[in-house]
């Protein structure tokens, strides 16, 4: 049985006829101690608080019978890891000199009175506020005005709190390194800018999610590993 938040990703199971229903992982629908196993891919990672993301694994693990095991996989600070780069930094798209651009870090430039410019990512900041993003584990001070850095794709990360930038282009959602596009086809005239949607990411850094996950009493860690940029743990109900 699967579960997701985003109701079109659900009918697309449903559509091949997998079961799945859609929820918030704050809250999932099934009753205490009925799964045998759980697995938690590229979601804990999109809560934006430390609060949220043990809410997550609490939650996760409430849904395991005694003896039952989780998996959990979280994006990583570190894409670079024993000297040995990740599949997400391998797979650039686009030139040599393109690539280098992209590396220069002006992407994590502080905003300095002007506004974004919105025709390049390697500038782009968000203007959205996160009045909560407070990371009490690390004794961090509530902020009230905080900028979130717009990741520049298949880069290495600069910060742990970021935005990745999603366009949304013949019905699809991709990665893209630049902030606006034009959608070929027929004449100039009927060219348009395709819309760039922008997802909050916390990447993890080494030992993070397994100090969290150590944090409960009701969990042992059986296993913590580094998987293609990802930070993962195999978690046992007791």
């Amino acid at each position: 049985v699967g579960c997701d938040r985003s109701k079109n990703l659900v009918d697309i199971c449903g559509e091949k006829h997998f079961q799945a229903f859609v929820c918030d992982a704050l809250s999932v629908p099934i009753r205490s101690g009925s799964c045998d196993a759980c697995i938690s891919i590229a979601v804990i990672h999109h809560f934006s608080t430390a609060e949220r993301r043990l809410a997550t694994i609490r939650e996760l693990a409430r849904l395991l019978r005694p003896g039952g095991t989780a998996l959990i996989y979280v994006w990583a600070m570190e894409q670079e890891y024993k000297n040995q780069k990740s599949k997400y930094l391998k797979d650039k798209n686009g030139s040599k000199n393109k690539n280098k651009e992209m590396n220069t870090g002006t992407a994590q430039r502080p905003l300095s009175g002007q506004a974004p410019d919105n025709s390049s990512q390697d500038s782009a900041w968000s203007d959205q506020h996160l009045n909560d993003l407070t990371d009490e584990s690390c004794g961090a001070k509530p902020v009230t005005d905080f900028r979130l850095p717009v990741h520049t794709n298949r880069t290495s990360f600069h910060s742990q709190d970021l935005l990745v930038p999603w366009h949304l282009k013949g019905g699809t959602k991709k990665e893209e390194s630049v902030a606006t596009e034009l959608v070929s086809g027929g004449s100039k005239e009927s060219q348009e800018l395709s819309p760039v949607f922008h997802r909050y990411y916390h990447v993890f850094c080494e030992g993070e999610l397994e100090a969290v996950c150590r944090s409960l009493d009701c969990v042992k860690v059986q296993k913590s590993y580094y998987d293609q940029g990802n930070w993962c743990v195999i978690l046992e109900k007791l």
